[in-house]
């Protein structure tokens, strides 16, 4: 029988991550649906990064021991990426960024890419995930692209029909069985996304987010369904894992403090030995109230030390604010940090404090003025000058995804960041960013379980697994890819901090 593929072409979302090394909830439920449907197929993964690297000619576009981003993520399919793809019956490209993104080790696969890729197809071209909201928003642009196109899932019963509509939920967990095939054809250690629901749980939605528009009702897993998801994996040998493909971790079962104990106890029961558990996305409204808080404690006792809630304060100023829908003031910011911090500021047995919030700013958006920016950087100052600690600062500008009410508004006339958000950006790396750092990552602080993925002029990049880890720069050393080592730490800068290599880990 011919091969069927799924083509990991890296998607990011507010909601999840799916560049290596974290597998995403797609690219499962493609080889679940894949694997449930046609039980005697050759089910084989690959990346854009395979397919490039057989484009170049089977060797990196740099010198190494540099790292090249464009072939960093291959498969174990590597060398036979192009043949897989014109044998194929069946492939199903996973893709699409529904936020603007860069990674030093990925780049996804632009639809460009992807079109090259599938002229070597002859078999049936099946598109998953973000993309598919471009796709069906400019069906003319991508006219004989796919013969099928799912939005959020892939079942056993649609694979060639196409879905605009996430299947259930209990569907989904009838074709899951077994993973190891799939962890096997990934050469990195994996850390998996785990979804906890889909939809948001606000009762007025933020006009950028992509999330109503991709799920308007919200619908909860069992816990029970979680805790086996989580199981199965472990069984095919992954021992990271992250609660993250959702808008809010807090508001899992409408803040639910008991089922949240639950899936975090249970997890932890039935993968003894995992290595990480962290969560992403915290509504700061969910972690402002005292429910809140007590969830912030149970996370920070039950998952490993590292972990960081993100949480969308997205501006500063009360007129976006109102202009924009978003629900949450610097006051309700404030006392989320604070609950976070009283749970988890405390250090864990590696030197790591246990739960840190993490901030995310957005500009470009409608009601932007000059005095916005004021305002972001008089916000970051009060939390500094409280002395609390942030684990990271994510600063991005606007995209207005198809169906929202941000992309409805059309093309509008340039904001002041259009002009300025490099110099603007740059005002909080400094100001605010490379102070936390040197907070959080005080200087002499070991560092432990770090491993060395990327090489690069500057020196090799280390960093733990986890919810946005911290990168550690070795400068002026190429260590090989994949040491296990810990570090001290030496220097900070804005995203990053530099450290010097003791000794590797046992």
């Amino acid at each position: 029988m011919s091969p069927v593929v799924i083509l990991d072409c890296f998607t990011v979302e507010p909601s999840g991550l799916g560049v290596p090394p974290y597998l995403s909830t797609y690219v499962r439920s493609a080889w679940s649906a894949l694997r449930r449907s046609r039980p005697d197929a050759d089910v084989r993964y690959l990346t854009i990064d395979d397919v490039r690297w057989c484009l170049a000619g089977g060797r990196p576009a740099v010198e190494p021991p540099q790292s090249d981003p464009l072939t960093y993520s291959v498969t174990a399919n590597r060398d036979n990426a192009i043949q897989l793809l014109r044998d194929a019956e069946l492939v199903v490209v996973v893709a699409g960024d529904a936020v603007p993104s860069v990674h030093l080790h990925a780049v996804n696969g632009s639809p460009e890419e992807i079109a090259r890729a599938l002229a070597c197809v002859r078999g049936r071209r099946c598109l998953l995930g973000p993309l598919s909201a471009y796709v069906n928003d400019a069906s003319a642009q991508y006219a004989g692209m796919f013969d099928a196109v799912h939005a959020a899932t892939i079942t056993s019963r649609d694979v060639t029909l196409g879905s605009r509509q996430a299947a259930p939920y209990d569907l989904m967990r009838g074709d899951r069985d077994d993973f190891s095939g799939l962890v096997a054809q990934m050469p990195w250690r994996p850390i998996a996304e785990l979804e906890l629901y889909r939809g948001c749980t606000r009762r007025k939605f933020c006009d950028f987010c992509n999330e109503p528009a991709k799920s308007p009702l919200v619908a909860f897993r069992d816990v029970d369904d979680v805790v086996e998801e989580a199981t199965q994996l472990y069984a095919a040998g992954i021992r990271n894992f992250r609660l993250g493909q959702q808008t809010c971790f807090f508001s899992y079962r409408n803040r639910d403090e008991e089922a949240i104990r639950a899936l975090l106890g249970g997890i932890r029961e039935h993968c003894p030995e995992l290595e990480v558990l962290h969560i992403d996305n915290a509504d700061p409204l969910a972690v402002a109230a005292p429910v809140g808080a007590r969830i912030a404690k149970l996370v920070a006792e039950h998952c490993t030390e590292g972990n960081c809630a993100p949480m969308g304060i997205e501006t500063f100023d009360p007129a976006v604010v109102d202009r924009n829908n978003l629900t949450c003031t610097p006051d309700i910011l404030m006392r989320a940090v604070q609950h976070i911090n009283e749970a988890g500021a405390g250090r864990g047995p590696g030197g790591l404090p246990k739960l840190l919030p993490g901030l995310n700013l957005i500009y470009g958006l409608p009601g932007e003025t000059h005095g916005t920016h004021v305002a972001n950087l008089l916000g970051l100052s009060r939390i500094l000058d409280a002395g609390l600690l942030c684990h990271r600062t994510n600063v991005r500008l606007a995209r207005a995804f198809p169906g929202t009410p941000l992309a409805a508004l059309g093309q509008q006339d340039p904001l002041p960041s259009a002009e300025h958000f490099a110099s603007w950006k740059a005002d909080i790396d400094f100001g605010w960013d490379q102070p936390m750092k040197e907070r959080v990552y005080p200087t002499g602080l070991r560092v432990p379980g770090l491993h060395s993925y990327f090489v690069g002029q500057d020196g090799t990049w280390w960093r733990r697994l986890g919810s946005y880890s911290i990168q550690i720069i070795e400068r002026d050393t190429a260590t090989p890819v994949g040491t296990v080592g810990d570090l001290t730490v030496t220097g900070h800068a804005p995203r990053m901090i530099y450290g010097e290599r003791l000794a590797a880990a046992a």
